[in-house]
């Protein structure tokens, strides 16, 4: 195992070092092509090449693969796609599925030069997680005006990415959003993380797989909906980790994931009908 996590380390550089390169010269053309024309189809354009050539980058370098399916549960007109997230490839692997979509991202992510105002000039809605509570009323505001522009929302309602199978932690900016928004809800559920973890240097072989699951329809009880939505989003991550887990994973079982692994089991197993 040192040997081959030295190789697939170096794999992986190399890929950082391709995606990294690539992100910042198109962020700069992006960029000022929104200063200067703000939003255009070929801003829209780069920004497909950028997550199709992404996804290739991954399975070419690293060997890790791209299966995203359920697209035909995306109702058309607007909504939000409410998605779990583990890692960078959330962020590109979902977008060419979503049609026109409004990221909604902090801040400190806006104001990077150059890549901030591409995010703008893409529709991107920034939130001041600082601000807490106060953030949500211009977040809000600003989801409304994407929507009539034909956007549909995408949100990471834990707010950050999370460790494979760890304990889940929905805030509630997604239910100030689906009450104000009054639109059907898409949850997205994914395994990402089992080969691309957040602030892994090492990215894994294995196919990483994303589900849009069945929307949630407007009008629902605020705790009923965000019940619901977990419900969606936990029990079909669960099931794309295990499915990954039984196929076999190449990484190795590391800090708390094997008892998370094991956890997982316990409560996705049958009752015992043995006597």
């Amino acid at each position: 195992m040192p040997i081959r996590k030295a190789v697939q380390a170096g794999r992986s550089a190399l890929f950082y070092l391709l995606f990294l390169g690539q992100t910042a010269i198109l962020a700069i053309i992006v960029g000022l092509i929104g200063i200067t024309a703000g939003r255009t189809r070929l801003s829209w354009a780069l920004a497909r090449y950028w997550c199709w050539s992404n996804v290739h980058m991954l399975r070419l370098v690293t060997g890790m693969r791209t299966d995203v399916g359920g697209a035909a549960n995306i109702p058309p007109g607007g909504c939000i796609i409410a998605s779990k997230h583990q890692s960078d490839w959330d962020i590109f692997a979902i977008f060419p599925h979503t049609g026109r979509p409004a990221y909604i991202a902090k801040k400190e992510l806006t104001r990077i030069p150059f890549f901030g105002w591409a995010a703008l000039s893409l529709d991107t809605i920034e939130i001041d997680r600082q601000k807490g509570a106060e953030a949500i009323p211009h977040m809000i505001e600003e989801a409304r005006a994407a929507i009539a522009r034909g956007c549909r929302i995408v949100i990471y309602p834990e707010g950050t990415r999370k460790a494979p199978l760890a304990p889940p932690d929905y805030r509630q900016g997604i239910v100030r959003l689906y009450e104000a928004l009054g639109v059907p809800v898409v949850p997205v559920a994914l395994n990402s993380g089992l080969f691309w973890g957040r602030n892994s240097p090492v990215i894994w072989p294995g196919t990483a797989r994303a589900r849009f699951l069945a929307p949630i329809e407007p009008g629902l009880a605020p705790d009923l909906f965000l019940s619901r939505l977990a419900a969606a989003i936990e029990t079909g991550s669960d099931a794309l980790a295990l499915e990954a887990i039984e196929a076999g994973l190449s990484r190795p079982l590391e800090g708390e994931l094997p008892a998370r692994i094991a956890a997982l089991r316990a409560r996705t197993a049958g009752p015992d009908t043995t006597y």
